[in-house]
């Protein structure tokens, strides 16, 4: 069957999106075209809004809708301590539980050299300039545990040392409800180095 050119148009650009293929984006396209005219243009209004309105923040990388975001304008938190992540939906996920009250530094990704990503292309300089204008006394690498992860977090950490601020790494094991025989080599040897002693 041969779709409308504004149908097509529509499902192009949903093929766009991240994990939408074109039978996902053709089932999207019908949705909207089913749906209430009033609620396709709602969405298409917050689409439009959340892109003028949307940035990210001069601070952390974190996204506002100021020059500062919602956490680094909160003076309840802890500025001494920030918690480093690869990217946004990292912040959400550490945000989700409450209890870390510090702030947080987005980097844009991890090293990875073999994909082009250097640490010019990240925001690294940002970090160090935050740590050199004094006030941190610690940093949580919170990046993922891959190769690229590691290693990203060895180079801040080597950076960060002649700063005096104390870098540490979140701690990452096997999950509960997996299996050891599965899990790879740097989620076992993290397992290893953050055993502690069973009690009770």
């Amino acid at each position: 069957m041969k779709l409308t050119p504004s149908m097509e148009t529509l499902i192009a650009e949903l093929v766009k999106l991240p994990t939408i293929g074109r039978k996902s984006a053709q089932r999207l396209a019908f949705h909207l075209l089913r749906t209430r005219r009033e609620d396709a243009l709602a969405l298409a209004r917050a689409i439009e809004r959340m892109r003028e309105s949307v940035r990210f923040c001069t601070q952390c990388g974190n996204i506002a809708e100021a020059e500062r975001c919602a956490i680094c304008s909160d003076l309840s938190r802890d500025p001494s301590i920030i918690c480093v992540v690869e990217e946004v939906t990292d912040l959400v996920a550490f945000e989700r539980p409450g209890t870390f009250r510090g702030l947080y530094h987005v980097l844009g990704g991890c090293l990875s050299p073999l994909h082009g990503v250097t640490p010019e292309k990240l925001s690294i300089a940002p970090l160090i300039e935050r740590l050199r204008s004094g006030g941190v006394r610690e940093i949580i690498i919170a990046t993922n545990p891959s190769v690229d992860g590691e290693a990203t977090a060895l180079y801040l950490a080597k950076l960060t040392r002649p700063l005096g601020v104390r870098a540490t790494r979140i701690g990452m094991g096997i999950p509960i409800g997996s299996s050891v025989e599965f899990a790879d080599e740097i989620t076992v040897q993290k397992a290893l180095e953050g055993r502690r002693e069973i009690e009770g």
